[in-house]
């Protein structure tokens, strides 16, 4: 069964760790981090771009597929499926669809036209019992072609979303997506102490989580970080070890070519991605 992030989010930033959203891309990404999960007795969040969520056939063929599969594995961790950096279209049609959880991107608009679209989408959660993350201050590097160059938020809109309901505030802290490059100046704490000083209680998510050093981690979540998002850490260590064992010429070996052995070694990398920011953030036993 699906659940909100809500409570996890809430048991996280009280208990002063974090919860993972680790992005799923086909079956092979879904079954590593979900079995991870249960090993590890963490809760988990499952985020699905727009981009991946074509990919995968729409939404409701996810859905489907993770249904199935928290069942047919016998996953009895907290699991939220959720939306990443969506758009307002994208949020209604995963509501639609049966996530469990949404982010809407509205961070490009002006705050007016931020705040109108995620108070539209509060009342809807609301209802229907999912969990709402919004973003205030784009996050910088490139995601599904959305490109920011890792500014930060100004306090008091973060604010202003805050007060609307949501369940959590992605808020820019100079994190970035996908690689950081040589020059990148770290983390902002002062611009983070300052929005947790003006939204309070609210679990903020840190965006980008792959290549952010451990220590900078551990200080975002005792600033209030309950959840961080990691995708391209699973992509790149997925790759190293397809590339492995192509370079080895193992697919050349009696049934190497078997797409099941040939995403074998990649699946496992991707289990041992996610099981080592489970216990940097945190979350192993506290499902």
């Amino acid at each position: 069964m699906l659940v909100s992030a809500k409570e996890m989010l809430n048991k996280a930033r009280e208990g002063k760790y974090a919860v993972g959203q680790f992005n799923i891309n086909n079956l092979e990404w879904t079954k590593a981090i979900l079995l991870t999960a249960q090993e590890l007795q963490s809760p988990v969040i499952l985020g699905v771009s727009e981009g991946a969520g074509k990919y995968m056939c729409g939404y409701k063929t996810v859905v489907g597929m993770v249904k199935g599969m928290i069942e047919e594995l016998g996953i009895t961790v907290p699991v939220a499926l959720h939306l990443d950096h969506g758009t307002f279209e994208g949020a209604k049609a995963c509501i639609n669809a049966g996530f469990s959880s949404i982010m809407f991107d509205g961070s490009h608009y002006p705050i007016e036209e931020n705040i109108e679209k995620t108070t539209t989408l509060v009342h809807a959660c609301d209802v229907l019992g999912l969990s709402l993350e919004a973003e205030v201050g784009a996050i910088g590097g490139e995601e599904d072609g959305v490109i920011g160059s890792g500014e930060c938020a100004d306090p008091n809109e973060c604010k202003m979303i805050a007060d609307l309901g949501v369940t959590m505030l992605a808020a820019g802290i100079g994190n970035i997506h996908g690689k950081y490059p040589e020059n990148w100046p770290g983390l902002s704490f002062e611009t983070l102490a300052a929005v947790k000083e003006k939204v309070g209680d609210m679990p903020l998510v840190l965006h980008g989580g792959t290549g952010i050093p451990e220590d900078m981690i551990k200080k975002a979540i005792s600033l209030g970080v309950a959840k961080i998002n990691v995708n391209t850490e699973c992509q790149l260590s997925f790759q190293a070890a397809t590339r492995k064992y192509i370079e080895e010429g193992k697919d050349l070996q009696g049934k190497g070519f078997d797409p099941r052995k040939l995403l074998a070694p990649g699946f496992e990398a991707i289990k041992a991605t996610v099981k080592e920011k489970m216990e940097l953030f945190g979350s192993v036993g506290k499902a």
